[in-house]
């Protein structure tokens, strides 16, 4: 099957790559759920909602024809999850820190919807914040949804 989610979140992991060393620096970027000893409190994960418990879907994908030819339209949402979690209860500092990573991949998209990927085009079209106070401190998770079109 024809699909440009995979080539979306590869753009997508190595745009936050390219920054680990400068605007985030201090994130963890992941290609979906991995298994890591990293213990940063601050993660951009690509593909995945953060929630080990959930249902791991990471991007769904819905499509046409565009023409007669081989051609055919996709439209296709990617899930991207921005997680601060810090040692204390100041849920302030951490949703502060959640939309800072998330506004990096608003900055991508906004500074090329293509995100260098040839007949598409991709933008933010909603996210959902959520807030947690656990036994090792507040956790905040701004899932952003990727969404765009492009033809395959």
């Amino acid at each position: 099957m024809g699909s440009r989610v995979p080539e979306v979140i590869e753009a997508l992991v190595a745009l936050g790559q390219a920054e680990a060393s400068t605007e985030l620096a201090g994130v963890q970027v992941s290609d979906g759920p991995e298994v890591t000893g990293s213990s940063s409190p601050d993660w951009l994960i690509i593909g995945f909602d953060g929630d080990p418990d959930g249902d791991f879907r990471a991007a769904q994908t819905v499509g046409g024809w565009a023409g007669l030819g081989s051609r055919r339209e996709e439209q296709w949402q990617v899930t991207v999850a921005a997680i601060a979690s810090r040692g204390d209860t100041d849920v302030r500092a951490a949703r502060t820190r959640a939309y800072e990573i998330g506004a990096r991949v608003e900055a991508w998209l906004r500074a090329d919807p293509s995100i260098g990927l040839r007949s598409l085009e991709a933008a933010i079209e909603a996210s959902q914040l959520t807030q947690d106070q656990t036994d090792q401190g507040v956790q905040a998770v701004l899932l952003l949804t990727v969404a765009g079109r492009a033809f395959t």
